[in-house]
């Protein structure tokens, strides 16, 4: 078993995962992801990208093998600790899964009601996150009403307005045109240098290379295809933003 690395955020090892009695669709997974990076997670359709996903948003647990996250055992958390470990997280999701009845605004400040953030302290948080993600004349919008990529925003805003160690996002672009993939990649950097760990899952190959400091994991089959490479050691620090830098 691997000896943990200090200052992980996540930590498998050796994780297996089958759906019942099928074959597994993960075998002998090892990785570790620091805090502040930036990673792709690519394969074939079918490799497991998204089952692999599912156990980083604890939406999953593995059928063998360990998992720590934020230094703690993930797979024996206890039920009730769940929602404030969850809270640690944000996933954006390729459908979008807006509440279609709520406005864009009310959509966004989801994630805050739930916690229990009272009405008066949450509308700037909210207002902010909309203006970062260039929807702030959108806010009273329904999801029908606005476009993929308005929706994809929308979804990222929701994501991170609870400032998440940790994002994840299954396929973010698969549902845009090239010009708004890059534009959502750019928001995902700039939180990114804002000290969040991302972890952007994708098929589109050309994505790839926008983020120079990005490290990359490939799933073949549900195997990582090189998982004793660079993802054991600490990648190479980001730089902080400047003020007023996005």
């Amino acid at each position: 078993m691997n000896t943990a690395i200090d200052g992980e955020i996540v930590q498998f090892d050796n994780v297996g995962l089958r759906y019942g009695t099928d074959r597994e669709v993960l075998s002998d997974v090892s990785f570790t992801l620091f805090p502040g990076s930036f990673y792709f997670l690519t394969g074939a359709s079918g490799a497991g990208k998204t089952s692999l996903l599912r156990l980083l948003y604890l939406a999953q647990r593995p059928s063998r093998g360990m998992i720590r996250m934020f230094g703690t055992d993930a797979i024996t958390l206890p039920r009730d600790r769940l929602p404030g470990f969850r809270r640690r997280l944000g996933v954006v999701f390729q459908d979008f899964r807006l509440v279609q009845h709520l406005s864009a605004f009310d959509n966004v400040a989801l994630p805050l009601r739930v916690a229990g953030v009272a009405e008066k302290d949450l509308a700037k948080a909210v207002a902010d996150m909309l203006e970062w993600v260039g929807l702030a004349e959108r806010s009273h919008a329904r999801p029908a009403q606005l476009s993929g990529g308005e929706q994809q925003r929308v979804a990222i805003a929701r994501a991170v307005i609870g400032r998440p160690e940790l994002l994840v996002a299954d396929e973010p672009t698969g549902n845009v045109d090239p010009e708004m993939a890059v534009k959502l990649l750019r928001l995902f950097e700039a939180l990114n240098r804002l000290g969040t760990t991302v972890v952007v899952a994708t098929h589109d190959v050309h994505l790839l290379k926008k983020v120079p400091d990005s490290l990359i994991m490939r799933l073949d089959k549900g195997r990582l295809s090189d998982p004793t490479g660079v993802l054991r050691y600490p990648p190479r620090p980001r730089a902080f933003p400047r003020e007023g830098e996005v």
